[in-house]
């Protein structure tokens, strides 16, 4: 949802709305939030504000204990635990000056780091342009090995925790999302909201006033609206060989030919069935 224009508070809002929804169905199924908890796992962007991505990372560690502990009654610390993985914003990739892309996903992955991240991926410079050559594919991979081993930014469990400054901004983007959480409740929970557009009006006028904001030069985007310059093509781009999409054409096609199309479909109106049921999907899949 970062990606499709939803500020800060809006990711933190919606995506535990998301999971409250989650995790009640699954009790409502009969299952013990303990047995489960410990194993649900979240997808975080990271954006290009450091401090507002570190404090949202911070809010959302607290946001999810209180969640699993005052709303769903959880008793193991695990399920209290918010495991998530963070991916570099692809929507702040420019086609302009893309060695810009470089530092903007160094200093998005920075902050998954010292948000608490588990996991991370790191986008590529020439990712607004093309699939990433294997030499940008390297530097992000590069980006993360010396944030990790380099920087010493890993080397300390949340390590701007007592900065006024982020305290403060953790405090404020928890506070406004559970605004939002409250009023998502009000609705009916995530699925009615989703239902009545809610979550979709929010988060398309927040990406339009981004976008005003750009276009007026009210937020600056470097190689876009400022510091602007003249730029020769770019060369050495990824180009995809065009005979590989007819190869995995052609395999498709022999697959189809030699398998028993009978069971094929008797296997996905069994899976149909299934679905609209009670029963366990898994096995029908």
């Amino acid at each position: 949802m970062r990606e499709a224009g939803a500020t800060a508070v809006q990711e933190l809002a919606f995506t535990f709305a998301d999971a409250i929804a989650y995790v009640q169905a699954a009790v409502d199924a009969g299952l013990a939030v303990d047995d489960f908890g410990p194993r649900l796992s979240f997808f975080f962007v990271a954006q290009n504000n450091l401090f507002e991505e570190v404090a949202k990372f911070r809010a959302a560690r607290r946001m999810w204990a209180k969640i699993m502990k005052e709303r769903f009654g959880a008793k193991d610390p695990r399920s209290m635990m918010l495991r998530f993985h963070t991916q570099t914003a692809g929507v702040s990739l420019t086609a302009q000056q893309p060695d810009n892309n470089l530092i903007r996903c160094t200093i998005q992955a920075l902050a998954g780091v010292l948000g608490g991240s588990q996991s991370l991926h790191v986008n590529s410079r020439d990712e607004a342009l093309a699939l990433p050559t294997e030499e940008s594919v390297q530097l992000s991979l590069r980006t993360q090995q010396i944030i990790a081993h380099e920087s010493g930014a890993a080397d300390v469990v949340d390590p701007l925790g007592g900065s006024y400054y982020v305290e403060s901004l953790t405090d404020r983007l928890e506070e406004q999302a559970l605004e939002y959480l409250t009023r998502i409740d009000g609705m009916g929970g995530a699925v009615a909201a989703i239902e009545q557009g809610f979550q979709v009006r929010e988060i398309s006028e927040a990406a339009y006033q981004h976008r005003r904001e750009v276009e007026s030069g009210e937020r600056t985007i470097v190689g876009v609206n400022r510091y602007v310059t003249e730029e020769t093509p770019i060369e050495g781009l990824l180009r995809v060989d065009q005979q590989a999409a007819q190869h995995q054409i052609t395999r498709l096609q022999a697959l189809r030919g030699r398998r028993d199309a009978g069971a094929v479909q008797k296997a996905l109106a069994q899976l149909d069935q299934v679905a609209r049921g009670e029963d366990n999907t898994v096995p029908a899949i």
